[in-house]
């Protein structure tokens, strides 16, 4: 039997669900405290969600995977992805926030032109943010504010409904000002927000980055056992979705932190690595094509490109 799903597909879907007020037609801020009560529900996305979790939340599912969100912990959800728990009837309580933001908010704006930038919409729900004590203090402060924007925002709304000369006196200035003033408050606010949870998401990969278990002692031991293991004679060079997958994370998750550890991309620590690897063959005698296909190239003429690229001399000229 297929599970029940709640489609998405503006902000105010899941608003009206969980029977949270409707403030805006593309942004929600919802604070779960002030829910009487809602029931859990497996849902399908076509908008953007950004929940904190500050009580104990039980098992969820996103994709195939089971999860469980710790205390204060953000997770982040993009158009397309499917998560939650699937309805049974029972009623909770949940404690935290949700800000849920419609794509159309982003078009032709300068939020959307840096979208790219939050990657961590795409992250594995393994991999939250796991903020500390101010940062949920500033996280929630930004969500307050963006929701008074939205309530002031909805009152100015009704101001054509008056009547008469009053109406005529002000239809006129709101209708020119409210739209793009309005939204483009809204979304300055987003804005602050996602630009808070990127700084956030930085001090916490610095901290998983270092120490004797960091990441990149932890990767030297995958790609040691990968060479090891031989398996660059099976699958050639190793790549950046197998590391990821060896350290247990998702492949933007892992490319963001070794950005943060080291300033190069995660292929580029790998590349330095195998050129490690190289040198100590072409030391020991071997020549340029063994190299090549000893360490997973497929052909000598790439060996000979990316070793450029990371010493700035060609491998002749090593030798």
């Amino acid at each position: 039997m297929q599970p029940k799903i709640l489609h998405i597909r503006s902000v105010n879907d899941y608003a009206r669900y969980v029977g949270a007020p409707v403030l805006h037609e593309l942004v929600s801020v919802i604070h779960y405290d002030e829910l009487t009560a809602m029931r859990h529900s497996l849902n399908s996305y076509e908008v953007y969600g950004m929940f904190l979790n500050d009580g104990e939340l039980p098992e969820l599912t996103y994709g195939t995977v089971q999860y469980t969100m710790p205390q204060h912990t953000l997770m982040c959800v993009s158009p397309g992805q499917i998560g939650g728990r699937t309805d049974t009837g029972e009623i909770v309580h949940a404690s935290g926030w949700a800000l849920l933001f419609d794509p159309k908010l982003l078009h032709d704006t300068f939020l959307g032109r840096q979208m790219s930038r939050y990657r961590f919409f795409s992250y594995n729900t393994s991999e939250p943010l796991l903020m500390t004590e101010e940062e949920r203090g500033i996280f929630v402060d930004c969500l307050e504010h963006l929701r008074a924007e939205l309530k002031v925002s909805n009152h100015q709304s009704d101001l054509p409904h008056l009547g008469g000369e009053e109406l005529r006196s002000v239809e006129r200035p709101m209708d020119g000002l409210r739209t793009p003033l309005v939204r483009g408050l809204i979304a300055s606010w987003i804005s602050l927000i996602l630009e808070y949870s990127l700084r956030f998401y930085s001090r916490q990969f610095k901290m998983q980055s270092t120490g004797e278990r960091g990441l990149l002692h932890r990767l030297e031991a995958v790609l040691d056992n990968y060479y090891a293991c031989g398996l660059q004679t099976e699958i050639g060079l190793p790549t950046v979705s197998y590391c990821a997958s060896q350290l247990c994370l998702s492949a933007g998750y892992f490319g963001d932190l070794m950005r943060e550890a080291t300033g190069n991309t995660a292929i580029g620590f790998i590349h330095k690595f195998v050129i490690r690897r190289a040198n100590e063959l072409l030391r020991a005698g071997n020549s340029i094509s063994s190299t090549a296909y000893d360490l997973g190239f497929q052909t000598p003429s790439h060996f000979s490109r990316v070793y450029k690229k990371v010493t700035g001399i060609s491998p002749s000229e090593f030798k």
